[in-house]
């Protein structure tokens, strides 16, 4: 309702806010977990300790060569040392 008076504005009727529905959480449904079925072992044993064997050995020789190796470096190392020492001694 505008009523005309003069010198002023007509008013303007406030808007009332419409308040906003909260929504309900849906609760969630836990998942039943499948058991697992176990299967029978077959001489897995033997077989384990023959890898176990196989990879041992491998390892083995693995870690002796670096050692050679490594060996090898110490004293070509050594060598140069000597050598320098032997040049600063002249």
């Amino acid at each position: 309702m505008t009523e005309e008076v003069e010198g002023t504005r007509p008013q303007k009727k406030k808007k009332k806010k419409k308040r906003k529905k909260k929504k309900k959480k849906k609760k969630k449904k836990k998942k039943k977990k499948k058991k697992k079925k176990k299967k029978k072992k077959r001489n897995t044993k033997k077989n384990k300790n023959k890898k176990n064997k196989k990879n041992n050995k491998k390892n083995k020789n693995k870690k002796n060569k670096k050692r050679k190796q490594k060996n090898k470096m110490n004293k070509k190392r050594k060598k140069k040392k000597k050598k320098k020492k032997k040049k600063k001694k002249k």
